[in-house]
């Protein structure tokens, strides 16, 4: 009878084994099989809804900061249409930035930054992209500025409460102009209206300080880092609905 039981049991260790053995084979299938699938997700979350970017430069203060981390919704333009005040990321038109020299990187922090750009979770091109707020839709008469030192839209003055001007300055911008946006570009101004090489800085260029809807990259959506400065990024409707009003845009 003991023989028996020493049988059995010899027998049932040996079946679990194999058993055993299977089972850590598929829970590390199933995590690779889940990690490749985590890694598509927010490649195509990425690529076609949402990604990051940070702020190089001090343009759009005081609404975004340098260092500030946003995230980009890029069903915009293609998908919902831009608006006026809309905060947009977009590729340079031509002759807006300046280049920028080739800076050594460590091999492994280049693979890291790599990789979590392959996600959407790194930004290391956003010094080849440029933020600005939107203030002329295609078809916009835009002129600066009226005898209060506002900027007027198809002739309806601007309350703008998002820009940053000098102490004791009134006019909302260093420049004067008076243009009318053409179809599918955009007329785009820095918030911090004394320091942004916006449309305004760039009206005598071969671009004529226009922005192609297909340079549009997508809208801003929030802030996302650091963490004391989460918030959303408003476009400010009420500064522009009588100019959607009259216009119907």
């Amino acid at each position: 009878m003991t023989h028996d039981l020493e049988h059995t049991a010899s027998h049932r260790a040996e079946a679990d084994e194999p058993r055993t053995g299977r089972g850590w084979k598929i829970f590390i299938r199933d995590v690779l099989l889940i990690f490749l699938a985590a890694l598509l997700i927010s490649f195509l979350i990425k690529t076609f809804l949402i990604r990051s970017f940070y702020i190089p430069s001090s343009s759009m203060e005081q609404t975004l900061h340098i260092d500030d981390r946003i995230i980009v919704n890029e069903l915009e333009p293609d998908v919902m249409p831009v608006q006026h005040g809309d905060i947009i990321v977009f590729k340079d038109p031509g002759g807006w930035l300046s280049p920028t020299p080739d800076v050594p990187v460590n091999p492994v922090a280049g693979a890291i930054d790599s990789a979590l750009a392959f996600v959407g979770l790194s930004a290391p091109d956003s010094n080849d992209h440029l933020i600005k707020r939107v203030i002329g839709l295609p078809g916009d008469h835009v002129v600066c500025c009226n005898d209060f030192g506002q900027m007027t839209v198809n002739d309806v003055p601007l309350e703008e409460p998002y820009i940053t001007l000098p102490p004791d300055v009134t006019k909302v911008t260093r420049d004067d102009f008076d243009v009318t946006v053409p179809a599918d570009k955009y007329w785009v101004m820095g918030d911090n209206r004394y320091n942004s090489a916006d449309s305004a800085y760039h009206r005598n260029d071969p671009t004529g300080g226009f922005v192609p809807k297909d340079n549009i990259v997508g809208r801003a959506l929030l802030i996302s880092w650091p963490v004391d400065r989460w918030t959303w990024l408003d476009n400010y409707p009420v500064t522009f609905n009588d100019v959607s009003r009259k216009t119907g845009k």
